[in-house]
């Protein structure tokens, strides 16, 4: 089998992990994000991320939190093939030699290609994810963005080809998806090798176990949404909107916006559930990676 192939397939077990161990925290990450800003003398509709569960579960029961999951589950083969495939391939072209090992900079330039990569496969994906996970939060709007009940991912894709451009209409916030997928996976996959070195003392980490693995992943994703979560809200915001009286003009529209209204506080919303869920989540997606691609050999 050769390396591409082994990546797209590693690639794939790595994202079906970290999907089925993270959805329920991205769920209760998008309902704070989209939740409209409250009015005055009026409370949230969300007092914060248990109070978001504890509704969630009363008004829908626990499928609730997997809500938009079809979307991310029947394009993970995808997004995490190209991820790691396009890192791996990345790889290859730095590599002094074959199986030399990478510097921390090299690593995190091969990040940054793949984040481009993966962008143009997130956004539409996300889109879909974000409508159907936002539609409770938005509920009590009354706004026209709301009107539409979708029945599921198709539902939405459909929805959005007819009424809201066409294929162009599913990757509305692809400017902030590459803002968040770029430097994003740049520090983390930089963060990712740097810890695995420092753990096995050198450029050889070949000989690390389970633990060391899951905790450099772990690390890894808590790495990514801290130095990309505001774009990430600015992103979901984004793609929630309404298509026919839209209340952001673009990025740097809904940064302004959410600043004014709500102040630094407001870009950080969901910030809790996204750092519980990207612990777990990607110290599974890399284990779950770093074992398929060595029994791959």
């Amino acid at each position: 089998m050769g390396d591409i192939a082994k990546d797209l397939t590693a690639g794939t077990v790595g994202g079906a992990a970290q999907l089925i161990c993270g959805h329920p925290f991205d769920t209760i990450k998008v309902k704070l994000q989209s939740q409209p800003a409250r009015l005055p003398g009026q409370p949230p509709k969300y007092a914060g991320a248990m109070d978001a569960v504890r509704q969630t579960l009363a008004a829908e029961g626990p499928r609730g939190l997997y809500k938009g999951m079809g979307a991310p589950l029947a394009t993970v083969a995808a997004f995490n093939a190209v991820l790691f495939t396009v890192r791996g391939q990345m790889e290859a072209l730095l590599r002094a030699e074959p199986g030399a090992s990478l510097t921390v900079n090299q690593q995190i330039i091969c990040g940054a290609g793949a984040g481009v990569a993966v962008s143009f496969l997130a956004c539409p994906t996300e889109l879909i994810k974000c409508r159907l996970q936002a539609q409770s939060a938005l509920a009590s709007t009354g706004s026209a963005a709301v009107a539409v009940k979708y029945g599921g991912p198709m539902d939405v894709a459909r929805h959005v080809l007819k009424s809201e451009g066409g294929v162009v209409g599913l990757f509305k916030g692809l400017v902030p998806t590459l803002a968040r997928e770029v430097p994003g996976n740049a520090i983390m996959f930089g963060v990712y090798e740097g810890f695995k070195q420092f753990l096995a003392g050198g450029s050889d980490t070949s000989q690390l176990g389970r633990g060391s693995l899951m905790v450099a992943g772990g690390l890894a994703g808590g790495s990514f949404w801290l130095t990309v979560y505001p774009t990430d809200v600015i992103k979901s915001v984004i793609q929630v909107d309404d298509f026919k009286n839209p209340k952001y003009s673009g990025s740097i529209d809904a940064f302004r916006k959410i600043l004014a209204a709500e102040g630094i506080k407001g870009l950080y919303k969901g910030f809790g559930p996204a750092m519980a869920r990207s612990v777990p989540a990607n110290a599974a997606c890399f284990l779950a990676y770093e074992l398929t691609r060595s029994s791959l050999g």
